[in-house]
């Protein structure tokens, strides 16, 4: 048995120690905006927060995880897709096939909260997500519009 705050929300899960919080989230929590890509780390596909930190899920056994830990999934981080990052996306058409983008969501909402108008170095060394459809500069962008940059 597992306790975990999922997007302030205590629950309970029954699952093997060493089974990826990645598999937790989406098998047992239904939560399906967690993407799986690599399983190795690299994509960032299955990007969360953990205690507001970006960190890939499919490499964090559910139990290093403990009930304080609080872990933010994209669908935690708005209801109805008002978060200014989302937002951005929707007005710059950012994702091409989408796979990727909530990752990279929750990679640039991490990056924000750190760095409120991150510069294109700060972009670049946050924004480690592999997106096959290269939409990077749509990314950049959508990160620039979120923390109200302009040019």
């Amino acid at each position: 048995m597992a306790r975990l705050n999922i997007n302030g929300k205590n629950v309970e899960v029954q699952a093997d120690p060493a089974t990826p919080l990645l598999w937790v989230i989406r098998e047992q929590l239904g939560m399906t905006g967690t993407k799986y890509g690599c399983g190795v780390a690299q994509c960032g596909a299955c990007s969360i927060h953990i205690n507001g930190e970006v960190t890939r899920s499919c490499v964090i056994p559910v139990s290093a995880i403990k009930a304080s830990d609080k872990v933010t999934t994209i669908e935690g981080i708005s209801k109805d897709g008002s978060h200014p990052v989302q937002k951005a996306w929707q007005e710059l058409e950012v994702a091409q096939c989408g796979y990727c983008q909530t990752g990279q969501i929750m990679a640039a909402v991490a990056l924000l909260k750190k760095t409120k108008k991150p510069s294109d170095k700060d972009i670049d060394e946050a924004m480690t997500n592999i997106c096959r459809c290269g939409t990077y500069n749509r990314i950049r962008a959508g990160i620039k519009r979120a923390a109200g940059i302009t040019g």
